[in-house]
């Protein structure tokens, strides 16, 4: 039984603990998008983040923006997309029963900063969205590498 009990544990420890990989985009597309530049006019330039965090580090969580998906999360990366500004700009992250949404009212010409975050859940675990200062939001990103936009399961 001690030895069920310590393979349960360690196998959680591993599932908790260890890395979960995103297709990345080139240095020169995450350096790019860290110059943080105004977007383009009529539209928002929208970060999405997830810093390193020691709890739910193994998993990946999708990210829409406006129902539009940008692909799976994972410690250490961020996305950048723009959207246009005609309405509130709805992101969304999937979670352990069911997605969590975020709205805000962008204005065109600035840059928005989200932070996904892992939440201890019942089963698996679950992510929320939060949103960060400008200034906040461009130190924690400059920190991060851009992942590529990618094939998503659909948001439930």
């Amino acid at each position: 039984m001690k030895k069920i009990t310590l393979a349960a544990a360690v196998i959680f420890t591993l599932l908790v603990t260890g890395c979960a990989s995103v297709p990345m985009a080139s240095p020169e597309e995450s350096a790019q998008a860290k110059e943080f530049n105004p977007p383009p006019e009529g539209a928002s330039g929208i970060y999405v983040f997830r810093k390193d965090s020691p709890v739910g580090a193994a998993l990946k969580k999708h990210i829409w923006i406006n129902d539009e998906c940008l692909g799976p999360t994972a410690k250490g990366v961020f996305f950048y997309h723009e959207v246009k500004v005609d309405k509130e700009i709805k992101i969304s992250t999937e979670s352990e029963f069911s997605p969590n949404h975020l709205t805000i009212n962008a204005e065109a010409g600035k840059n928005y900063y989200l932070e996904q975050y892992i939440k201890i859940g019942v089963f698996v675990g679950g992510a929320n969205l939060k949103k960060h200062t400008t200034e906040n939001g461009i130190k924690e990103v400059s920190e991060l590498n851009l992942a590529k936009k990618a094939i998503c399961k659909p948001l439930d």
